[in-house]
């Protein structure tokens, strides 16, 4: 998915450079100011996040409200009617991804609280950074809080023998978790201006093996390799 998104970013500055360089010759005379030019910042960014494994609710509701915007500029739609309904359309939106995303995730949570232990080791990073590697060791889950740090996660050597799971807290801070190709990876997050990305290049859903991350993001983030 990642590499969609930079295909997709790669393919949006190819072609205003291209218009840009036909303008500069006088061999085009496009418009690239034209009435409602400023929508695009709202709509090619979310557009192109619908392709990242992440959660699009926000992503949905943006790109419908820039593509409203950009009608208006064009006199397809009244601002008006526009300006009564946002708001509407917010809450409802929400609304209803909260209402299927406890449905849908409910299975999931339950088997992230059935592996959830208390005695697992817990890793902090504050102000600073810190390098984990669990390389030709016994794993069994853990915690990690960084705050206002960097925490790094090694665990592509590990002895991964069952299901585990990883409590992952980012709170002005980043985390970073390298798993093995071979596992598979199930994520419940909470990202309150933050998120959680997955950006391994080869992924198998159908391992027997698979690491829960149950993350929470505050100003922070959490990327998976």
């Amino acid at each position: 998915m990642k590499n969609i998104s930079n295909l997709l970013w790669g393919f949006v500055l190819i072609i205003i450079g291209i218009i840009f360089g036909l303008n500069s010759l006088e061999i085009t005379s496009i418009n690239l100011f034209f009435d409602g030019w400023w929508t695009l910042f709202i709509i090619v960014p979310c557009f192109i996040n619908l392709f990242k494994e992440k959660d699009k609710t926000g992503d949905i509701i943006c790109l419908i409200i820039g593509i409203a915007f950009f009608l208006g500029c064009q006199n397809m739609i009244r601002f008006e009617f526009i300006w009564k309904l946002i708001v509407p359309f917010i809450l409802v939106s929400l609304g209803i991804s909260l209402v299927f995303k406890d449905t849908i995730t409910i299975n999931l949570k339950e088997q992230i609280k059935r592996l959830n232990k208390a005695n697992k080791n817990e890793y902090c990073s504050t102000f600073g950074v810190q390098n984990l590697d669990f390389s030709n060791e016994k794993f069994e889950g853990c915690s990690i809080n960084s705050i206002f740090g960097v925490t790094k996660c090694d665990l592509r050597d590990a002895n991964i023998t069952e299901d585990v799971v990883i409590n992952a807290s980012a709170v002005f801070g980043g985390i970073t978790i390298k798993i093995p190709s071979d596992f598979n990876v199930k994520i419940s997050s909470t990202p309150i201006f933050g998120g959680v990305s997955d950006s391994r290049r080869k992924k198998n859903k159908n391992a027997k093996i698979t690491i829960y991350i149950k993350a929470t993001c505050l100003f922070g983030g959490i990327e998976i390799k």
